[in-house]
């Protein structure tokens, strides 16, 4: 069954309006299914922070980004870039998206069941204000999904669109008198599931009014922020004001710091500046499943007290804890070109240990037509150098001798800023370009990450898979630290089923070659059947252990990450 799915252009919709988009959505029930809503889909309130129709890709010119430091030479940061299929911002959509629908296993496990009409009318009284506290079916279908991810998440009871810590207290306050399950949503850009309600229902905890920019330490190099910050957003403030310090995380475009802590997150960046694992985080403050709000250590850039309360915040998925803010650790922005290299065949460009792009993501990058040059269609490398202009030549020097060794050829260097902006935008489009490839099929992003001297045997081995299934899935890799991502088409449901059994063998091969079936885009209920093998029965006891005793009674993102219904 197919279905198309409009979103509203005007800027005056109330939140009663999410009504008539309700006609465009497939009825949620136990059955969970699969949607692949791509580019775009966000919930629809009042004032909508960003409203648009979803598309079939081909007007996505002007935004996203992806780059990845892999080494320092010469005194000057290479970056070596990458097309990340998660990488986009809301470009000014008009064409209509065909959405697949197909099945997918529901969530199962020890849910907590509670009284949600008790709770409703708790909430209504706490929050009186009409546009606070949701039971709008468009809205509660909405909140529960991702803009980016292949599975759709089953309906909230009641979404309340809190505005502080304090907010976020009073509704975990009367979850826990109801025993209703809550589920927190900041910015929708996850991938594997994460939104989703249980089966008994839930109450969603909107975050993405939570954006507020506190305090920036500009001799500290640091910034206090609200968890629906996006990252792009608070670099663009800082450019703003003028101010030549950035974070550097930087996964989808518009992804918030509460989300991005909460899954793991890295991005193109992580080579050079690494993850929200670790030391760019330096606080958080966050609401336990009792009510209870913590900070989880001071502002200083280091400190010895105690357990890294912070590190266990991240990656849980809002399992343990709801976060409402954080400090954020920043890095100086430094002068940068891009440049561009072919290679005869995969093996040989991940031998070179860069970021790739395979020759059928260039082929579909020519296909699309936004670009003003030809490119060969080659595995191609994007590099990015940072530093002073002689730093950056030295760089560039140095990089294009290495490369040749490894069989390398066309290797260009941007001549100026416009044209190295002409080149990292093609790799921008490259998402939009792989989805209108094969017109009408939806993608299913795959996200393993190896040790580096395994991501050649690991990404041939998909190829290889591919292959034998009859799948066509254009490869992009972070290959500088052992990540790459597969967009596997399909148009049908049996198609759907060769992806996923060529999905499931990606997954085991990593995990056999000493890596981890997610690299970055966290575990939602897409990735917990892996959790066994990859981390053995002892790791995932003692993760239900941590969440049994910070929530005894399972309210917090119930069938996430860890939950006991994993096999």
């Amino acid at each position: 069954m197919t279905f198309t799915i409009t979103r509203f252009i005007s800027l005056g919709l109330s939140a009663r309006t999410s009504k008539v988009s309700l006609r465009f959505f497939p009825s949620a029930s136990a059955s969970s299914r699969c949607i692949n809503i791509h580019p775009f889909s966000r919930p629809i309130r009042t004032p909508p922070r960003q409203l648009y129709s979803t598309t079939t890709v081909r007007t996505a010119k002007s935004f996203g980004s992806a780059v990845a430091v892999a080494v320092i030479a010469g005194g000057a940061s290479l970056f070596f870039a990458l097309t990340r299929s998660r990488d986009t911002g809301p470009p000014n959509l008009t064409a209509e998206a065909a959405v697949e629908i197909v099945p997918t296993a529901p969530q199962t496990g020890s849910e907590p069941t509670g009284n949600f009409t008790k709770a409703l009318e708790d909430l209504q009284a706490e929050f009186p204000e009409p546009s606070v506290v949701s039971t709008d079916p468009g809205e509660l279908y909405a909140y529960a999904q991702s803009a980016y991810s292949q599975f759709v998440g089953l309906p909230h009871t009641i979404v309340v669109h809190v505005r502080s810590t304090e907010d976020v207290v009073k509704v975990v306050k009367i979850a826990n008198r109801y025993l209703v399950p809550i589920v927190p949503y900041s910015g929708g850009t996850s991938l594997e599931g994460n939104l989703s309600a249980p089966s008994s229902g839930s109450i969603c905890v909107d975050l993405s009014a939570l954006d507020k920019i506190i305090a920036i330490h500009e001799s500290d190099a640091d910034v206090v922020c609200q968890a629906g910050v996006t990252w792009n957003h608070l670099n663009e403030t800082l450019s703003e004001k003028g101010i030549p310090l950035f974070f550097p995380l930087d996964p989808g475009r518009n992804a918030t710091i509460g989300g991005m802590m909460s899954t793991g997150c890295s991005g193109t960046n992580a080579v050079r500046y690494g993850t929200a694992r670790g030391e760019w985080i330096l606080n958080a403050t966050v609401v336990l499943p009792s009510g209870e709000v913590i900070k989880t250590r001071q502002r200083a850039r280091k400190s010895s007290v105690g357990f890294d309360l912070t590190k266990l915040f991240i990656g849980a998925e809002g399992t343990l804890g709801i976060i409402t803010e954080a400090t954020l650790r920043l890095a100086p922005v430094l002068p940068s070109t891009v440049a561009v290299a072919q290679f005869p065949d995969v093996r040989h460009a991940t031998n070179a240990c860069v970021e790739i792009i395979d020759e059928l993501t260039i082929k579909a990058l020519n296909q699309f037509g936004t670009s003003a040059r030809k490119w060969p269609e080659k595995v191609t490398l994007f590099f990015k150098f940072q530093g002073s202009d002689n730093a950056i030549q030295e760089t560039s020097q140095y990089v294009e001798s290495a490369v040749v060794k490894h069989g390398a050829t066309d290797y260009q260097l941007a001549a100026n800023k416009q044209e190295s902006e002409d080149i990292w935008q093609d790799r921008r489009n490259a998402l939009f370009a792989c989805l209108a490839y094969r017109p009408g099929c939806q993608g299913w992003m795959t996200d393993v990450c190896v040790p580096v001297s395994r991501l050649p045997d690991l990404i041939s081995a998909a190829k290889k898979d591919f292959e034998e299934l009859g799948l066509v899935a254009p490869i992009a890799g972070h290959v500088g630290d052992g990540n790459f991502h597969a967009l596997v088409l399909y148009a049908d449901d049996a198609e759907l089923a060769l992806v996923r059994e060529a999905v499931s063998r990606i997954n085991h091969k990593a995990i056999e070659l000493e890596g981890t079936c997610t690299g970055e885009h966290g575990v939602g209920t897409g990735k917990r059947n892996y959790l066994l093998t990859e981390l053995g029965e002892g790791t995932v006891a003692l993760m239900r252990t941590i969440k049994q005793t910070l929530d005894p009674h399972n309210l917090f993102n119930p069938g996430k990450v860890s939950s006991s219904s994993v096999k």
